[in-house]
């Protein structure tokens, strides 16, 4: 095994805290209670309920795979880096499905675009640190 870089646990510890808050974001949207729903302005109201399972599913693939790939990569093990490509492959599903519902695509606005795009990249450069992790050496084996 190679030595670890220095900036490694830093930037895991990063993306673990940013996949928590997904997590808790996540969390959050599926436990809201009907009365939560109609305290929405009607536009939120009507995405909310025209979003289809499967990408309510991916969006739940994004945050887990997220979540649970950076805890493992934090601990330095080989799974992390399927999980988070799960985690990617979440994000595009749920990027998908957002650019296919009307009522979501109403709600866009430059913030919107610029927070899916950073949660994007960020999947992106998770897959790749993992990869690279394995490659270098860095995560343990047998």
């Amino acid at each position: 095994m190679t030595a670890i870089a220095k900036w490694f646990y830093p930037v895991v510890v990063l993306a673990l805290l940013w996949n928590l808050m997904g997590l808790f974001a996540f969390w959050t949207d599926v436990t809201m209670t009907p009365e939560q729903i109609a305290a929405l302005p009607a536009a939120m109201q009507e995405a909310y309920q025209s979003r289809p399972l499967w990408s309510v599913l991916a969006t739940a693939a994004a945050v887990l795979g997220g979540t649970f790939g950076t805890v493992l990569l934090l601990l330095r093990l080989p799974l992390a880096t399927p999980l988070l490509v799960v985690s990617l492959l979440g994000v595009v599903l749920q990027d998908i499905s957002f650019a296919l519902d009307p009522a979501a695509r109403a709600l866009v606005d430059q913030t919107v675009i610029i927070l899916q795009g950073l949660v994007l990249l960020i999947a992106f450069g998770l897959c790749y640190l993992a990869r690279m992790a394995g490659q270098r050496g860095w995560l343990k084996t047998g």
